[in-house]
């Protein structure tokens, strides 16, 4: 085993799963917290109560506050740093972590509204190409952290960065598949959640099996047409980090946006679902960003843009699905 030591920045749930399959099998690994406080409380009860209740962490996971005086030195001597924190506060992160030269490893996903940027864009403007990898794929953070088996992508520019990396994750029920499409898995892992918004509005209006697979199956025609259109590749979105993920953020049960949506379909206001979800829906930033790059490149998305037209307001689920119906048949 390598004894190489890693950091995790960020204690949500996505980011403590991803600390215990690396400190699985003794490897040292560092979670890192918003304060001391947080991390003195994770420490003392050897799990994340608040996000994976009842899931013991590894004995050699531990957490460390982000103003910790050690935290630099662990920095410098860390092989990679995996930023698993919302894309809206990542930045605050990155600014520090550019100081080093290890690589880090996105396990967020988002595209900013205000400017298109993608999660490997925000990256590579920070810490470069050369140390800029993605992990995204089918992967509910609880069963990641219960040692059900996953399989997911982790891609950099060039391929052999991402092997290298890739035998950090040393549990055998942690599958990772490699690529060197930055760009694909990036929106791959991003415009998924507005699909899944839109699927749980289906599946709140009782829509069936039917219509939930047409819509899958369109969701994901729409995603690899703007990734084409960015400069991914469109074989990216058959695989984990395009359609599998999509499969399971829009049918899974522990899906944050497609619950956004079940709680739209039910009748709550924007504001009122958000609250009822209780965590961060990426999806709804995701869908203003996806329209405004839909329009940048002259991409038509018309889930997507029903999504954005219920969460801004502009339309009802009723009126949005019958808009979506109402489009002329084409060929496919």
């Amino acid at each position: 085993m390598s004894q190489h030591m890693v950091t995790v920045w960020g204690a949500g749930s996505w980011g403590t799963a991803l600390a215990m399959v690396l400190a699985k099998h003794g490897r040292k690994v560092y979670l890192i917290t918003r304060n001391q406080n947080t991390a003195d409380t994770l420490n003392q009860d050897g799990e994340n109560k608040r996000y994976l209740n009842g899931l013991p962490f590894p004995p050699s996971l531990q957490a460390i506050g982000q103003e910790h005086p050690d935290l630099p030195q662990i920095l410098q001597q860390t092989y990679a740093t995996v930023l698993a924190l919302p894309c809206a506060v990542a930045e605050t992160a990155l600014i520090r972590l550019r100081e080093y030269e290890h690589p880090i490893i996105a396990a967020n996903k988002g595209i900013n509204p205000d400017t298109l940027e993608r999660v490997d864009e925000l990256l590579i403007r920070f810490v470069g190409k050369e140390r800029t990898l993605l992990l995204s794929g089918p992967s509910f953070a609880a069963e990641v952290a219960a040692g059900k088996p996953t399989a997911i992508t982790l891609a950099a520019i060039h391929v052999e960065t991402a092997k290298q990396v890739s035998a950090l994750f040393e549990d055998s029920n942690f599958r990772i598949y490699t690529s060197n499409d930055v760009v694909g898995v990036a929106l791959g892992g991003a415009l998924k959640n507005v699909i899944a918004i839109a699927a749980g509005i289906a599946e709140g209006m009782h829509l069936g099996h039917n219509a939930m697979a047409a819509l899958v199956t369109r969701g994901i025609a729409e995603i690899s047409r703007i990734t084409e259109a960015c400069g991914g590749k469109a074989e990216t979105m058959s695989g984990l980090s395009g359609l599998g993920d999509l499969l399971l953020t829009c049918t899974g049960s522990l899906s944050r946006n497609r619950k956004m949506g079940m709680a739209l379909a039910s009748g709550l206001s924007v504001e009122k679902a958000r609250e009822y979800v209780g965590q961060v829906v990426e999806g709804e930033k995701t869908a203003t960003a996806a329209v405004k790059l839909a329009e940048k490149h002259q991409i038509d998305m018309p889930i997507t843009q029903s999504v954005y037209d219920v969460l801004q307001g502009n339309a009802s689920p009723k009126k949005a699905l019958q808009t979506l119906l109402e489009r002329p048949e084409k060929h496919e």
